[in-house]
């Protein structure tokens, strides 16, 4: 055979490797939105730059008929290309082969997509459209699975980690999101869950549907597996464009600085009308950071707590905020949660953490405090103390008891601290504090209401006030909230090469 020949061939397995071996489930896809593998991959890097690696591997199984079955690439494209110039590791799960199902080689090549990608300290991105484990497969399925979560725990803090669910990602495969630092998911599309409506008929005779346990809406707002929820596969590419365009390549650079014509010295005069009461953070947080860079993580799940990435003068930050327009920003189990797996997140990733706070404490409910609040609450003040980027905290409003301490106060390491003249830090409401420590003078008072409102103003000035907390160098400074932009970049500039020595130590053990 010439070599003119053997290029024919080779253009002709390629060919029918891209088409997959099911066109009836590539057109089912199409109906519902859904692109095929190579499509997606075509969609999220830059043009011509994806080299796929391992492009003939083929399943060894030869039960149940398997051999017959084969198929090149065995239902995953694995490779490498650049987004935006930066170069990515991608592993694209193949619906139109055997369900997109993992078999042992399928999960081989995905471990070596990882390997390469930690040995490169760039990015790796799974594209997750699978019905699961290849079960005709047995044991050698096990331990693929396992050798794939293995390698995405050694990844873990070294290289950013994103999974696209791009249809079903069911059963053990499903633990490939977990093991990830972020969960795309998109509307009438993506479906996740361990166990699907029929198991969980069968194990516990409850009855429910694919919607109820595993869409983007369930992890979005309920189970919070799911950090960014699109409307469909388009969004979900854009997102995962501006997610990486937030974090560094790999723990040992730092996020690309981009150059922004919004001016550090910016003033924000609208914050005296914001900050009151009860008022969403996100005004404050968009007031204060580069114009339209905001974008918020798990917007919906656990609403008392926003997390996010944004810029302070062109610099890649990360927010941690409490929300007083949800329930006082009361801190609950979820939230804690929440707050702490980011923390963790951008302490692993080298980015500055800017928090605003504004709590009224911890969510007083029995269920939670069944449910193990304290643990959870321990997470959060785990996380804020073991992370030693630059730290910095702006008090806007109440900062109450141990929320307070959770919120990156200076007692857990918080580097500079903020406070607005609204700002109220004490061990608890000065309301309540009154009525415990003045309860008897207030009842024999001749007019208790008017007695009440006085005590309550003199606890506030003695205890609560954030000149009192300044004093004893809780807070660095009281701050006219209009200039909190200038002080925070400057601040930044200022910790650009904070150093900490922490004890050695293997790993803390961290109260999960």
């Amino acid at each position: 055979m010439s070599m003119t020949e053997k290029v024919d061939e080779l253009r002709k397995r390629k060919q029918q490797t891209s088409l997959g071996r099911g066109q009836q489930r590539i057109e089912d896809g199409k109906a519902k939105g859904k692109k095929m593998a190579a499509d997606r991959i075509s969609k999220l890097l830059d043009s011509g730059s994806f080299i796929e690696t391992d492009a003939f591997t083929q399943s060894r199984s030869t039960d149940f008929d398997m051999a017959s079955k084969r198929a090149d690439g065995d239902g995953v494209i694995c490779g490498y290309g650049k987004i935006n110039n930066r170069p990515v590791f991608i592993a694209s799960q193949d619906y139109s082969v055997l369900h997109g199902s993992v078999g042992e080689m399928h999960a081989k090549k995905i471990e070596r997509t990882i390997d390469c990608a930690i040995k490169t300290g760039v990015p790796v991105i799974y594209l997750l459209d699978s019905d699961g484990a290849r079960v005709e497969e047995g044991t050698d399925v096990l331990a693929g699975i396992g050798g794939v979560l293995t390698k995405q725990s050694m990844a873990s803090g070294v290289i950013p980690q994103i999974s696209v669910v791009l249809g079903n990602c069911a059963g053990i495969s499903s633990l490939f999101t977990a093991m990830s630092d972020f969960v795309v998911m998109a509307d009438k599309i993506s479906c996740m869950y361990m166990n699907g409506p029929e198991a969980i008929l069968g194990i516990s005779g409850v009855k429910t549907t694919d919607e109820e346990i595993g869409s983007a809406a369930t992890h979005a707002t309920s189970s919070g597996n799911a950090h960014i929820r699109c409307e469909n596969e388009d969004d979900c590419i854009n997102a995962v464009k501006l997610l990486l365009s937030y974090l560094p390549d790999n723990n040992l650079t730092e996020a690309l600085k981009l150059e922004v014509s919004d001016a550090p010295d910016r003033t924000a005069e609208n914050l005296y009308e914001t900050v009151a009461d009860s008022y969403d953070m996100r005004e404050v947080i968009t007031s204060v950071t580069d114009t339209s860079t905001f974008m918020e993580i798990q917007s919906e799940f656990a609403a008392s707590m926003i997390t996010g990435f944004a810029r302070m003068n062109g610099q890649s930050v990360g927010i941690v905020a409490n929300n007083p327009a949800v329930n006082e920003g009361r801190i609950d189990m979820h939230a804690a949660d929440k707050a702490a797996r980011f923390v963790r997140l951008l302490d692993c990733f080298n980015i500055p953490i800017i928090t605003f706070t504004h709590t009224s404490g911890y969510v007083a409910d029995a269920l939670q405090e069944k449910e193990g609040l304290i643990r959870h609450a321990a997470k959060m003040v785990y996380a804020f103390t073991e992370a030693d980027v630059p730290k910095i905290n702006i008090i806007t409003g109440k900062a109450i008891g141990g929320a307070y301490i959770a919120m990156n106060s200076k007692a857990t390491g918080c580097d500079i601290v903020f406070a607005y003249p609204t700002a109220s830090v004490a061990v608890m409401d000065s309301e309540g504090a009154a009525n415990i420590i003045y309860n008897e003078q207030i009842a024999k008072s001749d007019n208790p209401v008017e007695f009440r409102k006085a005590k309550i103003k003199e606890y506030h000035e003695r205890f609560a006030s954030p000149y009192e907390a300044a004093k004893r160098g809780y807070v660095d400074d009281v701050i006219n909230p209009a200039f909190t932009r200038a002080y925070v970049i400057t601040a930044l500039e200022m910790l650009k090469s904070k150093r900490e020595n922490r004890p050695n130590r293997k790993h803390g053990n961290m109260p999960l």
